[in-house]
């Protein structure tokens, strides 16, 4: 697959039009301005992708709408050299505009097939600093801990007790919980047992499950 000029130019607009919708982290819009989005689809999409909306990849997973992203990765306020979790791998594209601003990215995904689709998409991307797991991702990774930040990318019904312990006095857990609608909440450890809870809006994800999924 190669990267054209009309890609390019197509993410030029998208990069435009999540500026108008009040996404200003210039750094967020440069990484997603620089990284081809139609590398991490499925070819039936491609045609597709560079609207603003999400696309099915498989396992009933989708890659999310590019504004989400965005929004998602602006809350975090990441900093190079961050060492960051992500629950939730899929395509490997957030994870790829995580890498793309300078954090060190520890990333788990319980499908098998999307755990490594991701792994060699990134690697033929030559995208460094990303460590890939095939787990479960309510558990975290408690032997890489602490985190500076923590992002999941698919609805809880609950913040996990695991991962609100991964992460370190002063970061960020960012993680959208409910059930059919999720609220977008950004939770900062203040102390040992003390987080602030901030709530940003309403957003639909895929559900955060239990366990590693059964293999195809």
């Amino acid at each position: 697959m190669k990267d054209t000029y009309r890609h390019k130019g197509l993410r030029k607009k998208l990069v435009a039009a999540l500026r108008d919708r009040g996404i200003h982290d210039e750094a967020v819009l440069a990484a997603i301005g620089a990284l081809p989005r139609h590398f991490f689809m499925d070819n039936a999409f491609v045609e597709w992708a560079y609207q603003d909306k999400a696309f099915p990849i498989g396992n009933e997973q989708t890659i999310s709408q590019p504004f989400t992203v965005a929004f998602q990765t602006s809350l975090l306020e990441v900093q190079k050299g961050e060492r960051i979790l992500e629950i939730g791998t899929g395509s490997g594209y957030q994870t790829a505009i995580l890498a793309l601003l300078g954090a060190e990215v520890y990333t788990i995904e319980r499908q098998e097939s999307l755990y490594l689709g991701a792994k060699s998409r990134l690697e033929s991307l030559g995208i460094n600093r990303v460590h890939f797991f095939y787990g479960d991702g309510n558990l975290g990774l408690e032997q890489y801990a602490p985190f500076d930040k923590i992002l999941v990318t698919a609805g809880a019904p609950n913040i996990p007790e695991a991962l609100k312990k991964q992460l370190k006095i002063g970061g960020y857990l960012l993680i959208p919980t409910g059930s059919d609608v999720q609220q977008m909440i950004r939770l900062k450890r203040l102390s040992k047992s003390q987080y602030q809870t901030e709530s940003f809006g309403d957003f639909r994800f895929v559900p955060l499950l239990e366990g590693l999924a059964p293999k195809n």
